[in-house]
């Protein structure tokens, strides 16, 4: 970063003290990971001096030949990944891969049923205050109260009332398999398509580790960092007949020219999830999530739907009288790093929350396995036990640094 700090010490500085707090700190935001250094290199590239409207050998511009090579590998590897027909590369975001599925599917005003916000759901399902609940009409879903899991009898009554065009099936805080069989039948009842958004669980769908909704649904969205430890953007993924209405809604619809180094780096972290250390990551994901609610059980946490099958856990604070909010500022100055969460039926709002979110997708990429899942739940459990003394909380913060210090991040080159 030497010619940085000459150009721009203040950015180069503040990008300094973001790769220290990375190093230094417990990553557990459920949405967050840590790209390989390869993702790195290729994101920081000179395509990002490229514009290529268009597509793969239907450019708008000239000097497209190697923009096209890049897209094409991550076109064709993330096809061989999720065995999909058809997928578009180009979305910047999880977010502006939905609305291309609604942009593809629907016209403004059709009803869309989805997840609530509240249960487990995303802005981009239909919330009110995005896009999605502004353009259409929109029919929340949510859990049952007592199993904390997806209430299908819900959502087939409210599919044959509503007869929604599309259905959502997919969320942002949700612990448990996703049924997308159970989504396809309640479609097939009232003749809807279904788009599945896998943006948390692409890993671990790409690996195996959960059903794939591929086969059964019109269109897959996704994001490719979260579990799938690539860039952060967005893709889609359709049956074929869709292809060309996906297509040209991503371009010219909704967005102009890609952005070739991003997706330079998603054909590289396409190609690295095709590889078998990245199921035996996946693996250890899962294994690190459940380690984890089961020693946060241990120590008094209720967690939403009694525990995970995936990469997160959503703790229940409420017995602990603390806000979700609270924890997640008590936890940064220790060192842990979650997120402050909504849980089902919440009596505060989504700013203060009655629970946190914990992913293990980042310290796995660390390296950390089960002993350290339950080093980590000690640590959550100590640092809201002594909320109000600043000795211990300093000591916390001290053993959080040893144990991160155990598990380095990138070379020392980039440290």
């Amino acid at each position: 970063m030497a010619i940085l700090m000459k150009t721009d010490p203040e950015v180069a500085g503040a990008i300094l003290r973001e790769t220290q707090r990375q190093a230094e700190k417990l990553n557990l935001i459920t949405s967050e990971n840590f790209v390989s250094e390869a993702v790195l290199e290729a994101q920081g590239s000179i395509l990002t001096n490229k514009y290529a409207e268009g597509y793969p050998g239907k450019r708008y511009y000239g000097g497209c030949k190697f923009a096209d090579t890049v897209e094409t590998l991550a076109i064709e590897r993330c096809k061989q990944l999720f065995d999909a027909e058809h997928v578009n590369v180009q979305p910047h975001s999880g977010t502006q891969a939905n609305m291309a599925v609604y942009f593809s599917a629907l016209q403004p005003g059709d009803t869309i049923l989805g997840m609530n916000l509240s249960h487990g759901g995303h802005l981009s399902h239909g919330s009110p205050a995005n896009f999605s609940g502004r353009f259409y009409h929109v029919v929340p879903y949510g859990v049952d109260r007592e199993t904390e899991t997806i209430d299908f009898n819900e959502v087939e009554a409210l599919a044959k009332k509503h007869r929604p065009k599309l259905i959502v099936a997919g969320a942002s805080a949700y612990p448990r398999v996703i049924d997308f069989e159970k989504f396809r039948m309640v479609a097939d009842l009232v003749g809807a398509m279904v788009v599945a958004d896998i943006a948390h669980i692409a890993g671990l769908v790409a690996t195996g580790l959960h059903p794939s909704p591929v086969k059964i649904s019109e269109f897959v969205t996704s994001t490719t960092h979260k579990t799938l430890r690539g860039p952060r953007g967005g893709f889609v993924m359709c049956r074929k007949e869709f292809a060309k209405m996906l297509d040209s809604c991503v371009f010219p619809g909704m967005q102009g020219g890609p952005l070739m180094h991003v997706i330079a780096a998603k054909a590289v972290a396409f190609k690295e999830a095709l590889s078998g250390e990245f199921k035996d990551y996946q693996s250890q994901v899962v294994k690190n999530a459940r380690t984890m609610a089961d020693e946060l059980s241990s120590q008094g946490f209720r967690l939403v739907s009694g525990g995970t099958d995936n990469h997160m856990v959503l703790a229940d604070l409420t017995d602990k009288r603390i806000t979700g909010k609270d924890a997640q500022e008590i936890l940064d100055r220790a060192g842990i790093v979650v997120n402050k969460n909504g849980i089902p039926f919440d009596m505060r709002g989504p700013q203060i929350t009655s629970g946190i979110r914990i992913g293990t997708p980042a310290v796995t990429t660390r390296g950390m396995k089960e002993g350290e899942m339950k080093i980590i739940a000690r640590l959550i459990s100590e640092v809201l036990m002594h909320i109000d003394n600043e000795k211990r909380l300093q000591e916390i913060g001290e053993e959080v640094k040893a144990l991160c210090e155990k598990f380095p991040l990138y070379s020392e080159r980039l440290r």
